[in-house]
This record gives C-alpha cells, structure tokens and sequence, in this order.
C-alpha cells in the first residue's frame, strides 16, 4: 500500500463516525421556562437561608440573582410564545385547504 492509501483510510475511519453523530438537541423554549422557574425556586430558598442566618450581604446578592433569573424568565417566556406561535402557524398552513381547490 502506498502513502496515499493510508491516508485516505485514516480519513474515512476518522471522518465517518464524526459526520454519523446526531446534533445535540436543542433545548426548547417551554424546557428553559421550566428551568428558570426551578432556579428562581433554589434562589428564592436561599434568600430565607441566608436572612435566617444573619448573611445580610449574601441576601442582597441572593436577591439580584433572583432579579436576573427573573428578566431571564420574562424573555424565555417570550420566545416560547414565539415558539408557540411558528408551530402554530406552521401546522395551520399545511392542512387547511386553500379556497382555490374548494369547487361547490
């Protein structure tokens, strides 16, 4: 076998598995609410954590992180409603029937 075989081997054995894998799923838009929502809960805890134990300056960035996680909420609810909507959309225009093909 000559250099160039070789090399179109290695090619083809390294590239074939690389190109085979399935994109990593993206995570929707209700999956990001969800999670906002979770972790305004665990903030939200360790704002009564960290007053029951006196911490005024972690309450205080505690309540920040709420306030981000929440402006971070507001928008993810909004692009799933966006969301919502293009698949609305998109499934209204594939199965109604357009009024050029209706004949009486």
């Amino acid at each position: 076998m000559n250099v160039r075989s070789l090399i179109a081997i290695a090619l083809v054995a390294l590239a074939g598995p690389a190109l085979a894998q399935a994109p990593a799923p993206s995570t929707s838009a209700k999956d990001a609410v969800k999670a906002d929502k979770e972790q305004i809960k665990k903030d939200k805890e360790q704002v009564k954590t960290d007053r029951k134990a006196g911490n005024k300056d972690a309450v205080a960035a505690d309540k920040q992180k709420v306030k981000a996680d929440k402006q971070k909420l507001k928008s993810d609810k909004q692009a799933a409603k966006q969301e919502h909507k293009a698949d609305k959309a998109s499934a209204k225009t594939g199965t109604a029937p357009s009024a050029s093909t209706t004949t009486k």
